[in-house]
């Protein structure tokens, strides 16, 4: 059954690659949706996909790449929107 969610990331995420990798996960993982920068520093993803691919998904946003620092992650679940890829907002 395919989920959705909102998910905040805090910490050392911005200048780091953060969004590129995500969508390099994403793509891994069958995971559709976005990625952006928020003006407070952290980073904010709309996540869709089969709920194993999704929580796989959200366990990788908890380390993210190797040169970020997530301090906290807010998960939010939603309805499905029907995202058809996934892609870097800016």
């Amino acid at each position: 059954m395919k989920k959705s969610a909102n998910i905040k990331v805090l910490g050392k995420v911005q200048g780091v690659n953060f969004r590129y990798n995500t969508q390099v996960a994403a793509k891994q993982m069958g995971i559709t949706g976005f990625v952006k920068n928020m003006e407070d520093g952290s980073v904010f993803i709309e996540a869709e996909g089969e709920e194993t691919d999704l929580e796989k998904f959200i366990d990788w946003c908890h380390k993210g790449p190797s040169s970020a620092w997530v301090k906290d992650l807010k998960v939010d679940y939603k309805p499905v929107s029907g995202h058809d890829k996934f892609q870097i907002r800016y």
